[in-house]
């Protein structure tokens, strides 16, 4: 009985520590499936979901041969996903504001910082969010929304703004117009 006793606040003491410690860790990871229903009026539909392991396998696909997959290979080390949701529709008005809303809500979060905010009649509106750890950028959203299209990418793990431009066009990732800095134009011309 008292082994019982003695095991009782253990477990408790246990589930306290581990919940806190999941708690205080941050995901930027975006839940993107409250987006799901769009699919049906949607006229075109792009959903890719790409996680760790299937990184790891992307990697080995580009050849260190050629300059241009050795640095998306260089981009890919330590990301953990790439997902991808976007909607093109033929009448405006299908996105309602609580669509939106489901996934800046997810990106008002602790950490998230808004690194660009775009509002346009012509063009929509367009966000990237940071996911900061520390010094470190540890995640990456971009939301775009107009009167026939939502846009959603969510770069899971460490991103180099730098390198990632080499993503723009690959794995379904839109050209996000990332234009390197002065300093790496000079280091790619090395």
């Amino acid at each position: 009985m008292k082994t019982l006793n003695i095991k009782k606040p253990l477990i408790a003491w246990l589930i306290i520590i581990t919940t806190a410690f999941v708690a205080s860790a941050q995901d930027s990871r975006i839940q993107m499936s409250s987006l799901d229903h769009l699919a049906a009026k949607a006229s075109q539909t792009v959903d890719v979901s790409i996680d760790e392991r299937l990184i790891r396998v992307a990697e080995k696909l580009f050849s260190n041969a050629k300059p241009d997959e050795k640095e998306i290979r260089k981009v890919l080390v330590g990301l953990k996903g790439i997902y991808v949701k976007s909607f093109e529709f033929e009448t405006e008005g299908q996105v309602t504001p609580a669509d939106v809303e489901q996934i800046q809500s997810q990106l008002r979060g602790p950490g998230w910082l808004r690194m660009v905010g775009v509002k346009s009649k012509k063009d929509g509106n367009f966000d990237v969010y940071l996911l900061m750890t520390g010094e470190t950028i540890g995640g990456l959203a971009v939301l775009h929304t107009d009167q026939k299209e939502l846009t959603v990418v969510n770069i899971v793990g460490p991103v180099d703004l730098e390198k990632l431009a080499k993503l723009e066009g690959q794995f379904g990732i839109p050209d996000l117009e990332i234009e390197p800095t002065k300093r790496s134009k000079k280091n790619d011309e090395k």
